[in-house]
């Protein structure tokens, strides 16, 4: 049992395009409205924090760093991160990341071990959808992918998340992002926090 001083972490995952930014805005929102202090911390926005002080110029630079040096990083964002003390602390992140290695884990075993998160949620949507939105999508320096390329980055978050599950004993809440549906799929997602949404 957590006593009541204990801050809530939400580890929130979902690939681009699923419309992650615009739902987690959207849960801010229904928690402050039920006066719940609450923080969102962007791992990636951390750990770019911490790579700027070695030089490095874009986001989209993190990704191709070697593994021991975005390991090294995860766990200085995770540090700061696990220090804030709002009510509820989302961290909103990826489960994985595009390496020249591969699939390198978003939130590693010491990545977990210094958040301990309380509820893992993974933000989905159908993959014609995804594509479309990614399509639309001129602000980022995306790779183009296809709708399988997109199908395979749904499972590998599926794959992660469960095993993030399993070592830290804390459920998953999977829930589908539909077009149009924003606030249903916030209101689910805060209810799984424990917030039960009344009326």
């Amino acid at each position: 049992m957590h006593c009541l001083a204990e801050s809530k972490k939400v580890i929130i995952v979902g690939i681009p395009g699923v419309g992650k930014t615009t739902i987690v805005s959207k849960i801010v929102e229904m928690l402050k409205a039920k006066k719940i202090g609450v923080s969102v911390s962007i791992f990636g926005t951390i750990m770019f924090e911490e790579a700027q002080k070695n030089g490095i110029k874009n986001r989209d630079e993190l990704r191709k760093l070697a593994v021991p040096e975005q390991k090294k990083l995860q766990s200085m964002a995770a540090r700061r991160i696990a220090s804030i003390n709002d009510d509820v602390v989302i961290v909103d992140t990826h489960a994985f990341i595009s390496t020249k290695e591969g699939f390198y884990p978003g939130l590693p075993h010491n990545v977990l071990e210094i958040l301990m998160p309380d509820i893992f949620v993974m933000i989905t949507a159908r993959p014609e959808e995804i594509y479309n939105r990614r399509m639309k999508d001129t602000t980022r320096d995306r790779d183009i992918v296809s709708i399988d390329a997109i199908k395979k980055e749904l499972d590998v978050t599926s794959a992660m998340l469960s095993t993030c599950s399993i070592l830290c004993g804390s459920p998953i809440k999977m829930v589908l992002n539909s077009e149009g549906k924003v606030d249903e799929a916030a209101k689910a997602i805060v209810n799984g926090m424990g917030y039960n949404n009344g009326g």
